[in-house]
């Protein structure tokens, strides 16, 4: 199946949108990553989304961290018990097998890559390489082009790797052919900013006119500008990101603020 075969509609004109990545799950519910239970920290997130009338959840990739089917089917699990009624979308991330996500697909849990209102286009991306480093194949990226040639509207694009350098340990795996991604976007003409996770901190960069966001973690978070790797627990996070017709706000909400 070509990657942007599946698609949804939103078929209202005002969206709100959750940009929920990095939840870096284990099969044991009670497994901690640098000393913070993931799933509680995401089950937390899950349920604020509940207060915020959400119309769908882009997650950002990373959802394990022991790369177990158990991860995943927790995931689900804790989607079910939050009460969260919306779909929920999803992108690779390194740490992440396609597959795995793939058999988590289905009801809530959605495999569809293009997503549309009336007024725009929404395009989850396949940044997963060989390495945890990020990667976007020639073929990916002639089927993005294909989809923003067939379009006149304008888009927004998710992916899990950040694609231009952040000043930070992470960049070590940095989306390796990220301006050429950022190129094909911006080329296409009509894409307004591109989302990605990974670097498990807020970032906000700009290329070429295409405005370029980080969303923290649910789990733990990267010191910024820092050359080794320092992690922070300052509480889970996600990006709200409101859409009205063509255009969009966007902004971080933290848990613990």
């Amino acid at each position: 199946m070509a990657w942007f075969e599946q698609t949804h509609y939103f078929k209202k004109r005002q969206i709100k949108l959750a940009h929920v990545t990095d939840s870096h799950l284990f099969g044991d519910p009670q497994g901690q990553y640098f000393n913070v239970n993931t799933a509680e920290y995401l089950q937390r997130v899950f349920e604020q989304l509940t207060e915020y009338d959400i119309d769908g959840v882009i997650f950002g990739g990373d959802l394990t961290q022991d790369h177990s089917r158990a991860s995943y089917e927790l995931f689900s699990l804790l989607l079910k018990r939050s009460g969260l009624s919306c779909p929920v979308f999803w992108v690779p991330g390194n740490h992440d097998e396609i597959q795995l996500l793939e058999d988590i697909s289905e009801g809530q849990i959605s495999a569809a890559k293009h997503l549309y209102t009336n007024n725009l286009d929404i395009l989850l991306l396949d940044s997963k390489g060989n390495t945890p480093a990020g990667w976007c194949t020639a073929q990916h990226l002639r089927e993005i082009t294909a989809v923003l040639e067939r379009s006149d509207k304008k888009t927004i694009a998710f992916c899990h790797h950040h694609p231009l350098p952040i000043s930070g340990y992470l960049d070590k795996h940095i989306l390796e052919n990220g301006p050429q991604l950022l190129n094909t976007l911006v080329d296409g003409t009509g894409v307004l900013a591109l989302f990605h996770g990974h670097v498990h901190n807020e970032y906000q960069a700009h290329f070429r006119g295409l405005d370029v966001y980080a969303t923290p973690a649910t789990s733990v978070q990267f010191a910024k500008h820092v050359s080794d790797w320092q992690q922070q627990d300052t509480g889970p996070a996600w990006r709200l990101l409101s859409i009205d017709g063509q255009s969009y706000y966007t902004e971080v909400i933290w848990l613990n603020e």
